[in-house]
């Protein structure tokens, strides 16, 4: 039987460079798996998800290109599975993952970081707790990859500000400010515009369609296809959540 396909869900931007980030990750993911690959968002550009799980039959993976835990993760998504005319898996989102942290690395060396310097990740905040949460656990991962200390901030939500942060690394040294963001848009435009303004000596690139991205999106695809009930039991596999 061949394997079902692969759906990314972004969340979507109105910055057009912002979506091509997505579409290449899942190119990337799909000729790493060889299976189908289609790309949909959650908002504010299309396809969504609902249509591009409407528009092919058959089994599909649904893999999120998410950070972190949510309210699109834990509500909108298994909301539009629910709807689908197919058997579908939603596997967990991307992050936190030992694979991001990696890529944040090599992001802040590749814009002049020096190992050893503070580091301040920096992401969009949210006010679930289990987002919050895995966003801390982000921050320690990078924490131990970089061998420094590495304090969060959010730029909306609970949470410590952006400046705030900022300003207490800087009694450490020059900080550093890794955007926990996979492409461009509002939030890092803002990352930017704060980070500068509160004395950061530099802002390294976001994620971005990273190889090791890439490979984070199959390995959830996989868990995810180690469930056999995939093609038997639609109704309740709609409402399965896995991870690895």
């Amino acid at each position: 039987m061949n394997r079902p396909r692969l759906v990314t869900v972004a969340h979507g931007t109105r910055v057009a460079v912002g979506n091509r980030v997505a579409r290449a990750v899942t190119g990337l993911a799909g000729r790493r798996l060889g299976v189908p690959a289609h790309t949909s968002y959650v908002e504010l550009c299309r396809p969504l998800l609902a249509d591009v799980l409407a528009e092919e039959p058959g089994p599909a993976i649904v893999v999120p290109l998410l950070l972190s835990t949510g309210h699109h993760a834990r509500h909108d998504l298994p909301a539009s599975l629910a709807r689908a005319p197919h058997p579908v898996v939603l596997a967990g989102p991307l992050g936190p993952h030992p694979l991001l942290a990696e890529v944040l690395v090599r992001r802040l060396l590749g814009a002049g970081a020096r190992p050893g310097e503070p580091v301040v990740l920096s992401a969009a905040g949210s006010n679930d707790p289990a987002a919050m949460a895995d966003l801390t656990e982000a921050a320690h991962l990078l924490d131990r990859r970089w061998d420094a200390p590495v304090r969060l901030a959010t730029l909306t939500g609970p949470g410590s500000g952006l400046e705030e942060v900022i300003a207490e690394a800087r009694q450490d040294g020059p900080v550093a400010v890794a955007p926990y963001l996979l492409a461009t848009g509002h939030f890092h435009k803002q990352t930017l515009i704060r980070a500068g303004e509160a004395g950061a000596r530099l802002v390294s690139g976001v994620i971005g369609p990273d190889p090791l991205v890439a490979e984070l999106v199959a390995r959830r695809y996989l868990a995810a296809a180690n469930l056999h009930v995939l093609c038997r039991e639609p109704a309740v596999v709609a409402r399965r959540t896995v991870s690895c």
